[in-house]
This record gives C-alpha cells, sequence and structure tokens, in this order.
C-alpha cells in the first residue's frame, strides 16, 4: 500500500475537531498528524509536522485561518489547504483562495466528498465545488472596497455613527460622509443597515 496522507486539523471546536480525527484516521489511506485549535498554534504544528494536507477552518481565535495559510505558505509554498468553514460568503472564498487554498468545503459536506477533496488536493489539484466557484465568479465581478472604506464599513457594523468614526480615523465627517456614499455605491445598497446586512453575508466584514 502506498504511504497515507498526512493531515493537520485545524479547528477550534473540539467536538468538530475531534470528529474530523475520528473520521479521518479510520479511512486506511489517510493518518492525522496533529490538531490545532487557533492559526499561531497551526503554524508551529505545520513546521514540526510538515503534513501532506491541512484541513483549515477560517474563524479561529488569535490568528484567522487566511492569515495562516499566508504564514504558512510564506515558509513553505507547497503547502496545501482545504479550508473547512460554516462561512459561504464570496469574500471568504476569495481572500482564502487568494491567500493559496486549493479548494473550498462547508462543513455540511459529506463524508465522500470530504476525502475525494482530500485526493485532489493531495495530488496537487484545486477543487472549488459549483456553488462555491458561482459565489467566486461574482465576487471577482464586484468593484473592491478600498482600505479606508473598508474601515469605514467595519464601524457601520460595529453600528458607530458618523462623528464616531470620524474620530476613530481621524478624519472629517464630510470624509466619512463621501466614503459611505462610495462604499454604498459598490454594495449596489441604498442605506447603511442594508450595507452592515451585505457585509456580513458576503463575509467582507465578521463579528467579533
Amino acid at each position: 500500500m502506498s504511504e497515507r496522507i498526512r493531515i493537520l486539523v485545524v479547528d477550534d471546536h473540539h467536538v468538530v475537531r475531534q470528529g474530523l480525527v475520528a473520521l479521518l484516521n479510520i479511512m486506511p489511506e489517510m493518518e492525522v498528524v496533529g490538531e490545532a485549535s487557533d492559526g499561531l498554534q497551526a503554524i508551529e504544528l505545520y513546521r514540526t509536522l510538515r503534513p501532506d494536507v491541512t484541513l483549515m477552518d477560517l474563524q479561529l481565535p488569535n490568528l484567522g485561518g487566511v492569515d495562516a495559510i499566508l504564514k504558512i505558505r510564506g515558509d513553505d509554498p507547497a503547502a496545501r489547504f482545504v479550508v473547512l468553514t460554516t462561512f459561504d460568503g464570496d469574500e471568504d472564498i476569495f481572500r482564502s483562495l487568494q491567500a493559496g487554498a486549493k479548494a473550498y468545503l462547508l462543513k455540511g459536506m459529506t463524508v465522500e466528498e470530504l476525502t475525494s477533496t482530500i485526493h485532489a488536493v493531495h495530488s496537487g489539484r484545486t477543487l472549488i465545488p459549483p456553488a462555491i466557484a458561482e459565489k467566486l465568479a461574482e465576487r471577482m465581478s464586484a468593484q473592491p472596497l478600498t482600505n479606508r472604506e473598508l474601515k469605514v464599513l467595519e464601524r457601520i457594523v460595529a453600528g458607530r455613527a458618523n462623528k464616531e468614526i470620524a474620530s476613530d480615523l481621524q478624519i472629517s465627517e464630510a470624509t466619512v460622509k463621501s466614503h459611505i456614499n462610495s462604499l454604498l455605491g459598490k454594495l449596489g445598497v441604498s442605506d447603511r443597515t442594508h450595507a452592515a446586512t451585505i457585509a456580513l453575508q458576503r463575509g467582507i466584514v465578521h463579528l467579533k
């Protein structure tokens, strides 16, 4: 028999992580060599274990999944990742694939989908389910927000008023209004409330 695929599982939910570990370890062609509960731990374990494939959640304490992928691939460009998450926003998908993930799965996937994806990524292929690819295409055609517009949007989601946003970012209220008008147009919405809803749905902003 050929060597088993060595897997690192990264998820901050203990029950989910243990379930994945138990599931993968009964597969004769796979072996979980390590498990991490946050992004910093994932980086350290990757350096020590050098797994063939890493299953990476996105929302992690201390350091998020996308940043962990970027850091690990900075050290090892050949590192292979499958993002396994509950988040299906187009911005989450875009950031993950831009960071270097080879596949993006939602946690409602079947066992067969998970194992076939691990095999595909291990063999060097990229695997994006049709529904995920469709959302990615939408993201690619959308106008990107500037860094300052993103900071304003994050504060809108947090419920900050224009005056508070101006104070936070050390800019004038007129400039805040200009940024808001611009980001409303890019998001295709007419008011702040809808902008906040879209930002959360698409994964542009996450609640802390």
